[in-house]
């Protein structure tokens, strides 16, 4: 499953998602991106918002996805990631990976999150006591 949604989701429900495509799957491994009230660079932070370009985004998340299966030894993926105002403490981003094995999982989930944040034109801005700062891509 691909996502670019508005709403919060259910992390369970993902997984559960994920699960029900193979009795093969052995280990599945999350990656959930939260929306802090703090950072080093800005400090304390009112609230995010995400802006993101409409139907490139899901194309280059169903690219991740798509080259994920054939590059890990994984059976299923699932990716969401939210747009719009997200007040501190809600999802932000959901990477589910199911797999035989438990490394083969990590590794893609790993990957997944790392190549996402470089090529899916999805952008960030904080805004704070001081004002609004467009983040760029974090490691």
């Amino acid at each position: 499953m691909i996502s670019v949604q508005r709403e919060n989701f259910s992390v369970e429900d993902q997984i559960e998602g994920v699960k029900a495509a193979s009795k093969r799957i052995g280990g599945v491994v999350t990656f959930l991106g939260t929306a802090r009230d703090f950072t080093e660079e800005t400090g304390e932070i009112k609230k995010l918002e995400f802006e993101h370009y409409p139907g490139m985004a899901e194309k280059k998340l169903g690219e991740l996805r798509t080259t994920a299966l054939e590059k890990f030894d994984i059976i299923e993926v699932s990716i969401i990631h939210r747009y719009g105002v997200i007040p501190s403490g809600e999802n932000i981003v959901l990477i589910v990976v199911g797999a035989m094995h438990r490394a083969d999982a990590f590794a893609a989930c790993r990957w997944i999150i790392d190549e996402l944040k470089e090529i899916v034109p999805i952008w960030k801005k904080e805004h704070t006591k001081s004002g609004e700062v467009w983040v760029s891509d974090h490691p």
